[in-house]
């Protein structure tokens, strides 16, 4: 699991590159939809037919059933899959592309079109969320398998597009009505041509893994720059969750670019970027030009404001599952709630949660806790340990009576390497007491006093900081 956020230093010297299996499903993503959303220049019938010859197809759907009932608006499973083939030894050298495709999916995403086509919802499944197939053949084996916990990303190599739709729909009770798979494609070309995407940041950026190096302020990324911006995760403490924020804002960005800019009226520069990207696309057979071309037309009306974009709600990160590792578990209540709103082709920014909670520096879901009895009233241990999970902060969930029992302020021990950290957790325990311990490493320790009464909520106070909120194209646009 990541290590908490501490004051953010500079590496010293270069680290050596490792091995990366979560590729940038972003900008794929991103391409994959602004292809369809340049259609709405109306160029011609015939320049969008011609993108029929350069999908490739697949049937994700074949002998489906007892799939969930068809709600309002336009589902799409957006997968992207991790297929390095077609990328020169060089380009991998120059933007660090190491490593043996594996064939498998490292992102997944349901898009959903709204029934006026005037909205557009992008829901982030992560690769690592604790799922459940249905019984399906292993295309591989050809073994008949029951219906068993495994990481989402796995249903792909198990079972390609068909039990990743199924188990997909499993989960969410959405309906797919469309598949769009994209590998590791020339998206870096696609971003030249619109001339590059504006990104805003607030920090220093900077990252020796990929090279990254972004001073505060906006900034124009060419399609080298942009991959690079997409795969940092050592910017950092917030790690995955930092960088899955930013590939949002970098998505909105392009399509923000991709609607607003001279692109829709250029018939070469569409005929160029759709050459970047449909090579390499698989697609449901329904997913043709006919279809891009009324999809594309409908969406001429799409603004940043009508786009918005989340990650499905994470109930507790580090699930450990026998046999599969750590995967990430999905909130029951929120994901539901999320999905039921997809179905009736509602906003999901009107889900956003509303309740009073304190601001802090760092949130929740980076600070790792260890929780300790400091009274002899049983149970307190595990009261204040499950009271603290709930609010986010990610507990080791084995809490254990402290050598001293007649603690009676609660004590936050921490190593002031992470004082950011000590501090937002003290902030969900009023009154508790700050005690540095050099040498403590990255688990905060919370020895509970007589004088607990209840843990606080508390939120990050950069809403993009870690947390999966709805955020609008409007919300991430620089300016």
């Amino acid at each position: 699991m990541p290590t908490p956020p501490r004051r953010p230093a500079r590496p010293q010297q270069p680290r050596p590159p490792v091995r990366r299996r979560k590729r940038d499903w972003a900008m794929r993503a991103a391409t994959t939809l602004s292809v369809v959303v340049l259609a709405a220049a109306g160029i011609g019938h015939a320049i969008v037919t011609g993108l029929d010859n350069d999908i490739a197809r697949v049937d994700p759907f074949k002998d489906m059933k007892n799939r969930p009932e068809p709600g309002h608006g336009m589902n799409i499973l957006l997968v992207g899959t991790d297929g390095r083939d077609k990328i020169s030894e060089q380009e991998r050298r120059r933007y660090r592309l190491g490593g043996a495709p594996c064939h498998c999916t490292d992102t997944m995403m349901i898009v959903h079109i709204s029934a006026d086509r005037e909205r557009a919802s992008v829901v982030s499944l992560p690769r690592d969320s604790y799922a459940e197939t249905p019984p399906h053949t292993d295309r591989t084996t050809g073994r008949t398998h029951r219906a068993h916990p495994i990481k989402l990303n796995a249903a792909y190599a198990e079972g390609g597009p068909q039990l990743t739709v199924r188990t997909v729909e499993h989960m969410t009770k959405v309906k797919i009505d469309h598949y769009v798979e994209v590998d590791f494609t020339s998206f870096m070309k696609m971003v030249d041509v619109l001339g590059g995407v504006e990104i805003c940041t607030a920090q220093p950026l900077t990252d020796s893994y990929t090279g990254l190096d972004l001073p505060a302020g906006t900034h124009r990324l060419d399609g080298g720059e942009a991959l690079q911006y997409v795969r940092s995760r050592h910017t950092d403490a917030s790690s995955d969750l930092g960088r899955m924020k930013r590939q949002q804002r970098f998505m909105a960005s392009l399509m923000s670019e991709a609607t607003s800019s001279g692109v829709l009226l250029n018939p070469m520069k569409f005929r160029d970027v759709s050459r970047a990207v449909l090579g390499s696309v698989r697609a449901d057979k329904e997913f043709g030009a006919g279809e891009l071309i009324t999809l594309g037309r409908a969406l001429r009306n799409l603004s940043p404001a009508s786009s918005e974009f989340t990650t499905v709600p994470i109930g507790r990160m580090g699930y450990a599952v026998e046999g599969i590792g750590s995967t990430l578990k999905w909130d029951d209540t929120r994901s539901a709630l999320l999905f039921e709103a997809l179905r009736a082709d509602r906003p999901l920014a009107r889900h956003k949660v509303r309740s009073k909670v304190v601001r802090v520096e760092v949130a929740p879901q980076q600070i790792r806790v260890q929780v300790e009895n400091g009274t002899t009233v049983a149970g307190l241990g595990k009261r204040v340990d499950g009271a603290l999970a709930a609010t986010g902060f990610r507990t080791t969930r084995t809490p254990v009576n402290a050598q001293v029992r007649d603690v009676r302020r609660t004590v936050v021990l921490y190593d002031p390497r992470w004082d950011l950290s000590a501090k937002s957790l003290a902030a969900a325990l009023p009154g508790a007491e700050l005690r540095p311990e050099p040498g403590r490493g990255p688990v905060l320790k919370v020895i509970a006093g007589t004088d607990f009464k209840q843990v606080r909520k508390v939120r990050a106070q950069d809403p993009q900081q870690g947390e999966f909120g709805v955020v609008t194209g409007a919300e991430v646009k620089c300016g």
